[in-house]
């Protein structure tokens, strides 16, 4: 026993002497204007958590992720912001991960074989590739480190705690709880400015760059606020909670201005009802066949027609809905048609390993013709990207990179509506799964017209509800993969 003392005081003694230590370092530090100094002993119980207890960061980097902050200065590094503090925690999971593989931890063989998992190793190796090629090494290696980390962590590290449905519903509830406080911050200050149509653009700063991400990440979440809350017992706590949400994110999304979040949740509700009554995919395909073709037959008129409306952008909602079909003044649609174009000319040029990977902005100023420009056109690296998950690809890794995209997701909408079928004995996974595929449509309709996977505010979510689409599959899908699902969830107790 008096050993035990002595070693406790002797502890205690050392514990006291590391604490006077570091304040007296970082009283000098701060002296120095070193204020990174402070954040050492957050860094320390992070790195403890990271390495014994990973899953507890993997929750802190879902919760931080609406709520992190971009460091703009680091643009002139190669264009690839750092988001604080989510960036630097995916890093730091995704070298321990591969520590792990080189220390003999082996993947599970059904994840790794999945089709989703194929087509995503299969598109990492293509921009690797590509990157190799690139006309910008340096700028297209960062973008293969930054897509590394988050497909890494978000959607292989992380796969095997989804075995424990309770871990599923901590992600959904984080995130949704963490946009939240986003939302009515947002809300404040908008109110703040008379709820003006312009300030819309920017008040969600500093946690979003701007309104038309904020409103898609509010359209990637909204089906899921919704499911939740008509599945919640009437007036229960839950049921409360979720209708205060339900609220707080029709305003974010109406406050929001973001026309492209509107349009993608109107085809998600049109997917739910094709999934809801079953209607057979042949007939959808069929049908998304025709109307392209119907669409370049009659390409010369539709643009005439719609170039007969001169809305612009408004703080009329009427007005504001009605700018969408506007390519005839609008300088937002117009400037958007201009990156399109340049992709396009890019591609053209180099069609099989593109410009290469985060390369776009810095390339497509050349490929710009006067009569495309705008207003708001520009020349430089600041300008923004392609606007598009699919022109954006097309033009940086060519046509093998663009298709590479489409079949993670093809593939992940395949894999959601096939569970959503086959999950008849969990009415809680069967929602969350509609939830999921539903909120994967809004992003990818709004992918036509904007692209965000190269940050943490769309790639935690996007990579993650892939993730659990994929162990839902693996562990949850029938009542007879007890077996399987106790001994993950025993891994991911560990």
């Amino acid at each position: 026993m008096n050993s035990l003392l002595n070693i406790d005081f002797s502890s205690r003694r050392i514990l006291l002497a590391l604490g006077v230590g570091f304040a007296l370092l970082n009283a000098y530090a701060l002296s120095r204007e070193i204020y990174l100094f402070s954040l050492l002993p957050a860094a320390i119980v992070v790195a403890y958590l990271a390495i014994y207890h990973p899953r507890y960061v993997l929750l802190i980097i879902v919760f931080a992720t609406p709520l992190s902050v971009n460091l703009e200065e680091l643009n002139e590094l190669g264009g690839i912001g750092i988001y604080l503090p989510t960036e630097p925690l995916l890093f730091g999971l995704m070298l321990l991960y591969f520590f792990k593989i080189l220390m003999g931890y082996k993947e599970r063989k059904e994840l790794l074989n999945h089709p989703l998992s194929v087509a995503i190793i299969f598109s990492l190796l293509w921009i690797a590739i590509t990157s190799i090629t690139s006309t910008q090494p340096i700028v297209s290696f960062k973008f293969f480190l930054a897509r590394m980390w988050f497909i890494t962590v978000m959607y292989f590290m992380i796969n095997q705690f989804f075995s424990n449905e309770k871990f599923i519903r901590r992600f959904v509830w984080l995130y949704l709880i963490a946009m939240c406080i986003v939302i009515c911050y947002t809300v404040v200050q908008h109110a703040g400015r008379q709820f003006d149509e312009t300030s819309a653009h920017w008040v969600m700063y500093p946690f979003f760059k701007d309104h038309t991400s904020y409103g898609a990440l509010i359209a990637l979440f909204y089906p899921m606020v919704v499911i939740l809350f008509l599945r919640a017992k009437f007036l229960s706590l839950q049921h409360v909670l979720l209708s205060i949400m339900v609220f707080i994110f029709s305003v974010g999304l109406v406050l929001s201005y973001t026309r492209a979040a509107w349009v993608s949740l109107l085809g998600a509700a049109g997917v739910y009802l094709l999934i809801r009554f079953r209607v057979d995919f042949k007939i959808v395909a069929l049908g998304a066949v025709m109307i392209t073709g119907l669409f370049f037959a009659f390409e010369d008129q539709i643009m005439h027609d719609l170039q007969k409306n001169d809305q612009d952008s408004s703080g009329d909602f009427k007005e504001h809905v009605q700018s969408i079909s506007n390519v005839s003044s609008d300088a937002s649609n117009l400037e958007r048609l201009n990156r399109w174009s340049s992709a396009i000319r890019m591609f053209q040029e180099k069609p099989f390993f593109g410009f290469g990977p985060g390369t776009y902005m810095f390339e497509y100023a050349t490929y710009q013709v006067s009569a495309d420009k705008t207003i708001i056109s520009t020349n430089q690296a600041d300008g923004g990207n392609a606007h598009s998950e699919y022109l954006g690809p097309l033009s940086e890794s060519g046509l093998i990179g663009a298709l590479s995209m489409l079949a993670i997701f093809i593939i992940s909408l395949y894999t959601g509506i096939k569970l959503y079928y086959q999950l008849n004995h969990s009415p809680y996974l069967r929602d969350l799964v509609m939830a999921i595929v539903l909120g994967l449509v809004t992003y990818y309709l709004h992918g036509i017209l904007n692209n965000y996977l190269d940050t943490d505010k769309a790639s935690v979510p996007i990579w993650g509800m892939m993730s659990i689409l994929v162990a839902i599959h693996i562990y949850h899908r029938s009542a007879g993969d007890q077996r399987n699902l106790q001994q993950s969830r025993a891994v991911s107790s560990k």
